[in-house]
């Protein structure tokens, strides 16, 4: 399926037979026909062409298995190519590594921790590694970034005593200990309880807000839609399209027509008979909702008396002509599990 060309400043994006991908110093990661093939021929990420826009919280979606993880090693230079480039924040990968690499926080498949060290210790070993950590605002550095992720009450705990929660925030935290361009992060959420996963959000929205450009992998449908601005479809190492959350959504509504109406009153038995009389299928009531689907874009809603057709203000006006107390009336946006069935015609994982 061709890809969408990478959004504007704006966010938007220009239509497919518009401008070309932006320039690459618009962008914190591009790649161009990256592939990895491993023996026998295998191929775990087949010619992806990606263009995450700066600035950005960009989800990488894809169930298990789909080469997420594989693309990101080679983002970080952690395994070779087989084929295509890579450019991280506009240098070329793993080439560049010595200067990009400071620039950019990473969380990939899990914290490699000292178990036998506290989580602060632990925090220390990894900035003491960094060839431009002041030693002497280490402390004050560590510190915040074990408060950022809600670790300061546990930092004297050993790591091997840490659940997987708490180790998965804990590599968060390493990857906060300086201020950076790019944060890549490989299932950021994987062991966390409700509350946690929501904790971790907040930060990725509030990094967001400072500037960084956020790359998070997830095969969690709920997670990227709750956090991101732009996503991309990964299915069996190829990438499926890309875009910003709003685009896919509309995509995905263009290609069924105006979409599903969803009608709140009392009077769901009445509601039925009105929308049925102009044109709605797939009509179906649950408690004081009823929802059905709208005709295609290019045929108008239908009056049913044969005069002129409807649009959704005048259904909602023949709705209470009709006297039906309607307390909330509109079209659903559709959700990223819509455009991955859409795209792919799988089911997926929606909240773990």
């Amino acid at each position: 399926m061709p890809q969408p060309p990478a959004a504007g400043h704006d966010g938007a994006r220009p239509p497919a037979d518009g401008p070309g991908p932006r320039p690459s110093g618009d962008l914190a990661i591009e790649t161009r026909g990256l592939t990895k093939a491993y023996r026998g021929g295998q191929l775990a990420v087949d010619g992806l062409d990606l263009a995450v826009p700066r600035g950005s919280v960009f989800g990488f979606l894809g169930p298990n298995g789909s080469g997420k993880t594989t693309t990101i090693r080679m983002l970080m230079g952690l395994i070779e190519a087989t084929a295509g480039s890579a450019r991280v924040l506009g240098q070329p990968m793993p080439a560049a590594g010595r200067r990009v690499l400071p620039k950019v926080g990473a969380l990939i498949e899990g914290p490699a921790l000292y178990g036998f060290l506290s989580g602060r210790d632990n925090l220390r070993r990894f900035d003491a590694a960094d060839p431009v950590a002041d030693p002497r605002s280490r402390a004050e550095r560590v510190g915040h970034a074990l408060e950022r992720v809600g670790l300061a009450a546990a930092a004297g705990k050993k790591a091997r005593a840490y659940s997987l929660g708490m180790k998965q925030r804990l590599g968060l935290a390493a990857a906060l200990l300086q201020p950076r361009e790019l944060l890549v992060l490989d299932e950021p959420t994987n062991g966390l309880d409700p509350q946690g996963m929501r904790e971790i959000r907040a930060l990725v929205r509030e990094l967001a807000a400072d500037g960084t450009t956020v790359f998070l992998s997830s095969h969690l449908l709920d997670e990227i839609e709750q956090v991101c601005t732009h996503a991309a479809v990964m299915a069996r190492g190829r990438l499926i399209t890309q875009g910003t959350v709003a685009d896919l959504s509309a995509t995905v509504l263009d290609s069924r027509g105006h979409g599903r109406l969803t009608v709140t009153t009392p009077d769901t038995a009445d509601t039925i008979r009105v929308l049925k009389e102009h044109g709605l299928t797939g009509l179906e009531a649950a408690d004081d909702q009823v929802t059905g689907e709208l005709p295609d874009a290019d045929a108008p809603l239908g009056a049913p008396d044969g005069g002129v057709p409807l649009d959704l203000a005048d259904l909602n006006a023949a709705l209470v002509q009709a006297g039906v107390r309607v307390r909330g009336f509109g079209t659903e946006r559709a959700s990223l599990e819509d455009v991955f069935v859409q795209l792919t015609g799988e089911g997926f994982d929606v909240a773990g």
